[in-house]
């Protein structure tokens, strides 16, 4: 894990903390049988407060969810070579913890993928020191009089998430790199995926940002729109719930967005899926016996898919490799849907 300090701004929703910061954890291929135990998954307070905000209050679970088992281990030794970068933010009051999942699954494929939590626009945020942040973001979105102001407060939100990324590609890519291990990055082949807000900040980071290659939104609304040049050809991915994602469903930005990308594009919509399918709650959930009705689709199905896509996409786009997956419907893959509006 990685504690970054961005001297060169001030924290966007409390300046009275100083510059700002981020932490990153960070995955990568690995030496087998190196490394000095198990990665831990999340902090419990943490975990806590990530519940709490979801009014799941019982006093056993923060320990549960802070103990879930990883497939990384720690201080693991990077296997010989050169891989492309993914960079993962994750949604709105969520820790980067909730991207695991997907953050290992593509270690495992051959990526270093730098997962970032963005404090103050989390529930909970540890520090190395101990203390933990919370979402003042939050509560300015709530604080708004109208959806006219929560919609600005979001989009800055995803523009402010645009500046952290260029930050830690400087910081992961530049002369002079945080990581010890920055050597096995191939900085001409970088990719980024968020769910939810993180997934408009792929779109913001890559209108901001040239070295971005390649962008996936998980389910997020493009509160700022997508660049209205476009992205220079460059591809990118929208996965989304069904029907709450499909072409003239409620989310319009969608359907504006879809138009203003120049790129390769695919569109796809998970049938029975939930907002956070796309993210390890529904393995949790599953594992604390929380059933969601209005996401039916089991936790493997929501993990294999959301994996499947993903890797494909990034295989494609930053390996030149083919993706016959993306190129239509799969009996293997019966819920996904391809939207051609």
């Amino acid at each position: 894990t990685l504690f970054l300090t961005d001297h060169g701004r001030t924290d966007p929703w409390v300046p009275a903390a100083g510059a700002r910061r981020l932490l990153v954890s960070l995955h990568y291929p690995a030496r087998p049988g190196s490394g000095s135990g198990p990665a831990p998954y999340m902090p419990e307070e943490e975990a806590r407060l990530m519940l709490a905000q979801r009014g799941l209050d019982d006093p056993e679970w923060p320990g549960l969810v802070a103990a879930t088992r990883t497939f990384s281990r720690t201080d693991a030794r990077p296997a010989p070579g050169r891989f492309p970068l993914v960079l993962l933010s994750p949604g709105f009051g969520t820790p980067r913890a909730t991207l695991t999942g997907l953050a290992e699954e593509l270690a495992s494929r051959g990526y270093v993928v730098a997962t970032a939590d963005h404090p103050y626009e989390s529930t909970g945020t540890e520090l190395p020191d101990g203390r933990v942040l919370t979402c003042a973001a939050c509560d300015e979105v709530a604080a708004q009089p109208d959806d006219a102001g929560r919609r600005k407060v979001l989009a800055a939100v995803s523009t402010g998430r645009a500046a952290d990324f260029s930050f830690l590609l400087d910081r992961l890519t530049g002369p002079r790199p945080a990581w010890r291990h920055a050597r096995t990055i191939d900085a001409r082949r970088v990719g980024m995926a968020g769910h939810s807000i993180g997934g408009n900040a792929a779109a913001s980071t890559m209108a901001a940002d040239r070295r971005v290659d390649a962008g996936v939104n998980m389910d997020g609304t493009f509160f700022d729109p997508v660049a209205a040049r476009g992205l220079d050809g460059r591809p990118f991915l929208m996965l989304g719930t069904d029907p709450d994602h499909a072409p003239g469903a409620g989310d319009t930005s969608w359907d504006e967005g879809w138009a203003r990308l120049d790129g390769f594009k695919r569109w796809l919509t998970v049938r029975d899926s939930g907002h956070f399918t796309f993210t390890d709650t529904p393995a949790i959930g599953e594992q604390l016996g929380i059933v969601d009705p209005d996401a039916p689709l089991s936790a493997a199905r929501s993990t294999t898919i959301t994996r499947a896509y993903v890797a494909a996409f990034f295989d494609r786009g930053l390996r030149g490799r083919p993706a016959r997956l993306l190129d239509g419907p799969t009996p293997d893959h019966p819920e996904v849907l391809f939207q051609r509006p």
